[in-house]
């Protein structure tokens, strides 16, 4: 994150991204998400999830607590409060359901002229917005991102630090067929768990399994699905769904199995 901030000075480059790295050292994987993307393992048909994701809607305390210790940063345009809709000036003194830093659940306070500013998290699912802004709260870079039309900063709200799942090895005993799956939001937007997992299984024994191709072939398989076929419409998925419009990366690492492939 340092670095991408000397390289916008440097090289006047912009924008951001965020990580999902697996690493293998001494019989153990190691998973770093930082972002919406996603990690799985798939193991004799068992799906064992590797991460999850950094959204304002999983992250909303952690942002809302930043908020309510400095609330500088909301540019007196935001409230660091959640409602379950955007309030109008009618219902000034009026009770209705919020949540703050603290709470799981939602309680009953009264509307105040306060509670009339944009919410510091609006909206649910993929459409949730942090300052109306981004929809995800980790990632690399974004130094210069700003609220639109307004000089108030993001950043202080994002966080480069990702989240380390550990998954032993050495544990099991893995058969050519288990795998990690590795794939970018534009991938798990319209597939779940479940769907990626019978994907690979329908895949894999389709290929030898000592055929290097298979988990190449699994991981093709799994983009062509999430984008769809371009239809009148858009593009579409086998059910008729829109399919996934975002950039789609997967990886399919392959967790036992022969060692020798011929």
């Amino acid at each position: 994150d340092d670095q991408i901030e000397q390289e916008r000075a440097s090289q006047h480059l912009a924008g951001g991204c965020c990580a999902l790295a697996a690493i293998y050292l001494m019989g153990k994987f190691y998973v770093a998400n930082a972002g919406d993307s996603r990690a799985i393992i798939i193991r004799n048909g068992e799906i064992i999830p590797m991460s999850r994701e950094f959204t304002p809607e999983t992250e909303r305390q952690r942002l809302q607590f930043l908020a309510l210790l400095r609330p500088e940063l909301l540019g007196k345009e935001f409230t660091h409060l959640e409602f379950p809709r955007r309030i109008q000036p009618k219902e000034l003194g009026k009770k209705m359901l919020y949540r703050d830093q603290n709470m799981n659940g939602w309680a009953y306070k009264k509307i105040e002229e306060d509670d009339l500013k944009f919410p510091l998290i609006f909206g649910e699912g993929k459409k949730a917005r942090m300052m109306a802004t981004i929809g995800v709260t980790r990632g690399l870079g974004d130094h210069d991102l700003k609220v639109f039309s307004s000089n108030i900063h993001i950043k202080p709200f994002l966080s480069c630090f990702p989240e380390v799942r550990v998954y032993d090895l050495t544990q099991y005993e893995h058969c050519p067929d288990d795998v990690l799956v590795l794939g970018t939001d534009g991938l798990w937007d319209v597939t779940n768990d479940k769907e990626v997992a019978g994907v690979v299984m329908e895949v894999l024994t389709s290929y030898e399994p000592n055929d290097p191709c298979r988990y190449t072939m699994v991981a093709q398989e799994l983009v062509v699905r999430s984008r769809g076929v371009l239809k009148e419409r858009g593009w579409r998925l086998a059910n008729d769904k829109l399919g996934s419009g975002d950039d789609i990366s997967v990886f399919v690492i392959p967790l036992g199995g022969p060692g020798n492939y011929t």
